[in-house]
């Protein structure tokens, strides 16, 4: 099984080290993504994001909680995409724990009640890591040349 922890463990280091990602949720018939920034906990098995009580994505996920969290590191050829099940907190110790300077963006601080925790417990991942843009277009030049598929790198699809 060592392989299959190495795989998840890609996951959450490729996703801690991007950091943001797009979260998408159901809103009636349409999905909808928005940027959100990460709070990973991998011993949790929990993404956290700060959100606000008033905000769309809080009514949509009570509805569809089943969510996707994409993440892009276009400059280094690496993605990852997660799917898993939100749920909408008022845990205001844990709100303490993940408060940070990009949060006092949207709220005065950390006790603001109108803040709300986004938690998402993942149940399966799939990500890209390949070696870089640049050596990414000399295997594709070179696969092209030769009609054979370029190596760009790791690819793999993780229950979590």
């Amino acid at each position: 099984m060592a392989y299959i922890e190495d795989e998840n463990e890609k996951v959450w280091e490729l996703a801690e080290k991007i950091g943001f990602c797009m979260l998408t949720t159901q809103s009636g018939s349409d999905l909808k993504a928005r940027p959100m920034s990460s709070h990973g906990e991998r011993i949790e098995n929990a993404f956290y994001f700060l959100t606000d009580v008033d905000s769309h994505k809080d009514d949509e996920v009570a509805l569809h909680p089943n969510v996707c969290l994409a993440f892009a590191d276009s400059k280094g050829q690496k993605y990852v995409s997660i799917s898993g099940v939100a749920e909408v907190q008022n845990d205001r110790e844990k709100i303490r724990d993940l408060w940070s300077t990009p949060a006092k963006a949207w709220w005065d601080s950390a006790d603001d009640p109108s803040i709300r925790i986004l938690k998402v417990t993942p149940s399966s991942a799939e990500y890209w890591d390949s070696p870089g843009t640049v050596i990414s277009y000399i295997k594709m030049a070179a696969a092209a040349v030769t009609n054979t598929r370029p190596d760009l790198g790791d690819n793999a699809k993780v229950e979590m």
